[in-house]
């Protein structure tokens, strides 16, 4: 009980302020990812009012932000593009039940094989991302526009210096909105983006046929859907729980990240999942609990509801200067210094995952791209064996001490690493230092020992741990161990 106090009222004035920060910021980004998508503007908008209310109440970690999201409208466009709406809302449905389903699997318990050079390379891409979409709004319109972008970003950075009572991010977009709309200044706006309809949500059951042909149809795109948006947000949750030095409950992030997203399906939205960049202006706001995502969702929806006049004319430029400030605060500086202090094979998965990201503006692609290459670098590291030997004069007998892993990948050159010719009578092979995983190991073993048995030596194995002479004995009979 304690602790559900603490997560909604613990810090009510930090919440709410940081919730209205995010609501301004979710605006333009949710109208921006339905255009992506191929669909009305309120598609989004409604996403990112929906979403954060009901992952208040049943997410696995306070103070992050789910909507709408550039990750997810990718792979939402061909199936938009080729059979509509009807079909994506159906889509977002099924994806809600598949993260339920992954949640009481418990797959984030898989999150630990995510090496953290590839955390590192998946916030700098965000990062890059993030400055990179703000371009448009920024350094391709006239100077009046770069203008108002710096003076928002010289607020942002200052205005700390005088108060930090209220967020300087939100009092930046209220003193360009108003300047813009009392001086007259004809700048890129919000409204600009797409048609705000002033309506709440409504239930509707998409309309499609239900049969295996639509399950055929929109499954690939749920299944698609539910991967990135479950790594997307374990990954930020991770982030988060980092930046709040707390932690957070994974497979409950799941589960709830699925309801929140069938909620979105039955209400005219389109899938989502965890937000960085909206999670690090919550967190660098001042929000910590769940009353931050279910104010910023309210404030949204009451924003386009009550003040849609007003939220059209919000500059564009401002909104651009305060995501150029989180892709800034976002990116992890410290990781271009210690380049030169972690191994050269982080750097390499950091810098790889990183690439991969912006070049194909999938984070997911990335990610995978860069656990695939630690898992090479690491199974390179720990595939070294070593064999030494040392020949006993007294009994004649050469003994080969095997220092390392034993698996598919270590024991090819191993084998060559034995002198078959020598013409002793026997020889022993000591495991003390070795650990065996697997039947590649074993048949290698095998082929040793046959290799000296066809020369006339007789081989004696010593020194197997208890799981390698299992293994040994379990897989070969004919090899003995003492």
């Amino acid at each position: 009980m304690n602790t559900v106090k603490h997560h909604w009222f613990g810090n009510i004035k930090g919440d709410v302020l940081a919730g209205l920060v995010v609501a301004l910021a979710l605006i333009p980004e949710a109208i921006a990812f339905s255009i992506i998508a191929g669909v009305d503007p309120m598609v989004g908008l409604y996403s990112s009012f929906l979403i954060p209310v009901v992952i208040a109440f049943v997410g696995g970690r306070p103070g992050m932000i789910s909507a709408a999201t550039g990750a997810m409208a990718l792979l939402m466009v061909d199936l938009v593009a080729e059979y509509g709406l009807q079909y994506l809302l159906a889509a977002t449905i099924l994806t809600g039940i598949l993260q339920i389903v992954f949640g009481y699997l418990k797959l984030a318990r898989f999150m630990k094989f995510i090496p953290r050079s590839v955390m590192v390379g998946f916030v700098n891409s965000l990062a890059i991302l993030i400055f990179m979409s703000q371009i448009p709004y920024i350094f391709e319109q006239d100077w009046v526009v770069l203008a108002l972008a710096a003076a928002t970003l010289v607020i942002i950075y200052l205005f700390p210096y005088i108060s930090r009572a209220i967020p300087s991010t939100l009092v930046a977009i209220v003193i360009i909105t108003t300047f813009t709309m009392f001086s007259g200044t004809n700048v890129y706006t919000v409204g600009d983006m797409g048609t705000l309809t002033q309506t709440l949500p409504v239930f509707l059951f998409p309309e499609i046929p239900l049969n295996l042909e639509t399950l055929s149809i929109i499954f690939p795109t749920a299944l698609a859907l539910t991967v990135v948006g479950i790594l997307e947000s374990l990954l930020t949750a991770s982030i988060v729980d980092d930046m709040t030095d707390t932690d957070s409950n994974k497979n409950r992030e799941s589960k709830g990240q699925g309801v929140a997203n069938i909620t979105a399906g039955f209400f005219g939205g389109m899938a989502g999942c965890a937000m960085i960049g909206q999670s690090v202006i919550n967190v660098k706001s001042g929000g910590k609990g769940r009353l931050s995502s279910l104010v910023a969702g309210i404030v949204l929806i009451l924003l386009i509801i009550l003040t849609g006049n007003i939220v059209v004319q919000i500059p564009m430029a401002a909104l651009a200067a305060v995501m150029v400030m989180v892709s800034i605060s976002t990116f992890d500086w410290s990781s271009i210094r210690n380049l030169r202090v972690v191994p050269r094979t982080d750097s390499i998965v950091m810098i790889v995952t990183v690439v991969v990201v912006v070049y194909t503006h999938d984070l997911s692609i990335g990610v995978f791209a860069g656990i695939l290459l630690s898992a090479i670098f690491f199974v390179s590291k720990i595939s070294k064996v070593d064999v030494d030997s040392h020949f006993n004069k007294q009994d004649q007998v050469r003994t080969y001490v095997i220092t390392g892993q034993l698996f598919f990948a270590s024991v090819t050159e191993m084998i060559d690493k034995f002198d078959y010719q020598e013409g002793l009578s026997s020889i022993k092979l000591d495991f003390t230092h070795a650990h065996i995983w697997d039947d590649s190991a074993v048949a290698a073993m095998e082929k040793i020992v046959n290799k000296f048995n066809d020369n006339g030596t007789e081989v004696e194995i010593t020194g197997m741990n208890e799981a390698s002479t299992l293994l040994v004995n379990k897989m070969k009979d004919k090899l003995s161990s003492h």
